[in-house]
């Protein structure tokens, strides 16, 4: 059964209204987005310049810990820079593991840049394998708002839709894999550098930019449960 909003009076709330709010939230808006990026960007340069892992470390641990320490003297949440501060340590330590391995100075770079290329592509497949299977993973953004989180895939415009969101959240991931994984096979390691601060939040703006304009319309009611 379909009701409005109570907070929006007799205004319908629409899927497009609810993934919106859903994407700002995951995102942390501004804010959120400037706290994720920063820190492993900044590791990423110093790193690319230095060749020294410590003190690329050492640099963007103490941007993240100020950035903490704001967050916790206002009291807000902490997410987005811990986040931030994990994608870091596991980057860090793939590249220890490559230098206790006996790797080269290369081996070591190329080990940096190892974790965001696994974690692209196995999101990827799992992201494109939701659509395929005709269970794209933003409807369940919708479904986390209507009571029951299956209910949307019985409207027809609602999983097109979202199939639609869905394959424009992942294609970041395909073109950082696609881009990135050549260069790190040629062991292109300036070149990578620069490709994952390029095809990163950059990249992945662009791609809510199409999705907000996608969602600008507000078109396919919200079903909600009384």
């Amino acid at each position: 059964m379909t009701r409005s909003d109570p907070e929006r009076g007799s205004t319908q709330a629409t899927v497009e209204q609810v993934v919106r709010a859903q994407l700002a939230k995951a995102l942390g808006g501004r804010r959120g987005i400037v706290e994720s990026a920063v820190p492993t960007a900044l590791f990423t340069v110093c790193f690319l310049v230095t060749d020294e892992i410590r003190l690329s470390l050492v640099i963007s641990i103490a941007v993240t810990a100020v950035l903490l320490l704001v967050r916790v003297l206002q009291r807000s949440t902490t997410q987005f820079v811990l986040n931030a501060l994990f994608g870091i340590g596991i980057g860090a330590f793939f590249a220890y593991r490559a230098s206790q391995g006996g790797g080269s100075d290369e081996d070591v770079a190329r080990a940096v840049f190892t974790p965001g290329l696994i974690y692209n592509g196995v999101y990827a497949v799992v992201i494109i394998l939701t659509i395929l299977i005709g269970w794209p993973i933003i409807g369940f953004m919708v479904g986390s708002v209507t009571g029951d989180p299956t209910a949307w895939h019985q409207d027809r415009a609602m999983v097109r839709l979202c199939s639609q969101l869905t394959w424009i959240l992942v294609i970041p991931c395909v073109i950082r894999v696609a881009v990135q994984l050549p260069l790190w096979l040629d062991h292109q390691i300036g070149l990578l550098g620069a490709s994952k601060i390029a095809l990163g939040w950059p990249l992945q703006l662009a791609s809510f930019a199409v999705m907000g304009w996608l969602l600008s319309r507000n078109r396919t009611p919200v079903e909600l449960d009384d």
